[in-house]
């Protein structure tokens, strides 16, 4: 597994995230009025989602593990390698399901669920550096 892409890439997370909550208005009421700002939230938090995944996979592919089927598959076998918790695991299937609404289904997008999960779910990039920075120091 390569640390310096793993460092890089939750680099760029930390610098999306901030991004993110620098340019997110305070209020419902203001991001349901503000498209362009409300659409770029959006991708910022697409991306930061997409930082997890690829940090991810970077750490599955060194450990020893079986092939992976799917995106969710690497969280549970960060899991089940105790690179993660399993409260984080759950967090981090449903900010990549959340993700995937905002790429593949983009006109059914719920702004009021995209602004609560702005407000409510931004803590769990923050768990996940954690968690894998503390598995990098270990090995």
């Amino acid at each position: 597994m390569d640390k310096e892409k793993i460092a890089a890439k939750l680099k760029e997370m930390k610098s999306y995230l901030s991004e993110l909550r620098e340019i997110a208005p305070e209020t419902l009421e203001s991001y349901l009025q503000e498209d362009i700002r409300r659409r770029a939230c959006e991708r910022l938090l697409q991306i930061s989602v997409e930082s997890v995944i690829e940090i991810s996979s970077e750490i599955v592919k060194g450990l020893d593990v079986e092939f992976i089927s799917d995106e969710e598959d690497i969280f549970e076998k960060l899991k089940k390698k105790k690179v993660i918790s399993e409260k984080l695991s759950l967090a981090l299937k449903k900010m990549k399901g959340f993700r995937n609404i905002l790429v593949h289904r983009y006109g059914e997008v719920d702004d009021r669920e995209v602004f609560s999960f702005i407000e409510n779910d931004l803590e769990d990039f923050e768990k996940f550096k954690k968690e894998i920075l503390g598995f990098l120091k270990k090995k």
